[in-house]
């Protein structure tokens, strides 16, 4: 098939923006014709990648794949203002320079994050005819709500009140929406996506940062009878950080030690919060480069996944579920619903109740009695379980699946016969 791959992230741009190329090569493997349309690479630094410079246009060959970037005006800050700027100038690029690219596809797959690719997209499936699988990978308008991005107030409800009509029309021009967790399709439905349009098909993860990498045990200045617990992302409301403070510093098995890794809005609050309740056994590292990313999570013993109760936590699968357990390392996850089933049906994880400070020093004594070897079979488990459920080889074959059925239907087997006849 000759399958269209639309997404705003793209190689060689770092985590959760990695995945789209993922995709892209192993559908070539496959045989199928590639072809990507995605923006100049700027994210998450807001500054073009090295060897870019901008223009209206460029256009790249990898192997079988061939993709066209298009402009953007390059931003990752907080300010509103500037992310609808990055945004908004990939859809109107997209559209305008980008469109032409996408002509003549079988089937076109769509990673729906920002919604302003629907411009674009809208463009390819009605005026050239392509039937669009949209990948949810993040609820939109949920996903903006619950990182405190739109504010309060009746200008955000109105704002909020525009993008849930923007995606009702999205999900209805696709042939297939497709979602990353199982709690999700039950939301999907509510929101009047019919049953026979929802495919679960979940996200993969970056299966080259294994537990093979160099780790940063002896550079900490860590005994080897230490059980580390690391958390890596944003330090945000959402992840409600602070529960897993205080039950660290409930807990005083003296081979505890929790690493936390990342930036954000709560960085400086869970600092004071640590000084103030006596978690000594917690540490910040902040903002770690990239490529230290291998080494850490080779560090971790265990990886924490939480997301605050309430909210999306009950149908968000957090990215870095799949990451820990590709990269064969143990799971703590405090969250509700999707994220922790996988951590109690995969074997490698052990569950707390979100936002509950005992429950998690529980879970966090369970650690320790667990001991390094342990958790290390936890992990080769979790490692058995992405391999059957998660893998970029699974995925793809959904997504491969999921488009073969697509084009098989009625309507656009014939405009695929006409398209071919006209060459």
């Amino acid at each position: 098939m000759r399958i269209g791959l639309l997404t705003q992230w793209f190689d060689p741009e770092p985590g959760p923006a990695a995945l789209p190329g993922m995709l892209a090569r192993a559908l070539a493997e496959r045989g199928h014709e590639v072809r990507v349309l995605t923006g100049f690479p700027n994210y998450p630094t807001g500054r073009l990648a090295p060897g870019y410079r901008l223009a209206r246009r460029r256009d790249e060959v990898d192997g079988a794949t061939r993709i066209r970037r298009v402009a953007l005006y390059p931003s990752h800050d907080r300010s509103a203002l500037r992310r609808v700027a990055n945004y908004g100038s990939f859809a109107v690029s997209a559209l305008v320079s980008g469109t032409p690219a996408l002509r003549g596809l079988d089937a076109l797959w769509v990673g729906n994050s920002p919604i302003s690719v629907a411009l674009p997209m809208w463009f390819t499936r009605h005026v050239h005819r392509v039937p669009v699988l949209l990948h949810v990978l993040d609820l939109w308008p949920d996903s903006v709500i619950a990182s405190g991005f739109l504010g309060t107030g009746r200008a955000s409800r109105a704002v909020e009140r525009g993008m849930a009509a923007w995606c009702g029309a999205m999900y209805r021009s696709a042939s297939r929406v497709a979602h990353v967790a199982p709690g999700a399709a039950d939301l999907l439905a509510d929101r009047g996506v019919p049953r026979d349009k929802l495919v679960h098909i979940p996200v993969w993860a970056d299966e080259t940062v294994g537990v093979r990498a160099t780790d940063l045990r002896a550079e900490l200045g860590l005994r080897p009878d230490q059980v580390v617990l690391v958390y890596a992302g944003a330090l945000g409301e959402a992840q409600g950080l602070d529960s897993l403070v205080d039950a660290c510093a409930r807990t005083d098995d003296p081979r505890l030690v929790c690493l936390i890794a990342g930036s954000g809005t709560t960085g400086e609050r869970l600092r004071r919060r640590a000084t103030a309740v006596g978690a000594s056994n917690v540490r910040f590292l902040g903002q770690l480069p990239r490529e230290r990313m291998p080494a850490l999570m080779a560090t971790g013993d265990v990886h924490y996944v939480s997301l605050r109760p309430g909210g999306m936590s009950a149908y968000t699968m957090p990215s870095k579920v799949q990451a820990t357990l590709a990269a064969g390392r143990a799971l703590l996850v405090a969250a509700e619903g999707d994220a922790a089933a996988v951590a109690r049906d995969s074997g490698a994880g052990i569950t707390a109740r979100p936002g509950d400070p005992g429950s998690i020093a529980d879970a966090l004594r369970e650690v320790c009695d667990l001991g390094r070897e342990k958790l290390e079979l936890l992990g080769q488990a979790g490692r058995a379980h992405y391999d059957r459920m998660f893998s970029v080889a699974v995925g793809a074959d959904r997504v491969e699946r999921t488009l073969h059925e697509m084009v098989a239907e009625p309507g656009f087997r014939a405009s695929r016969r006409r398209r071919r006849a006209d060459g």
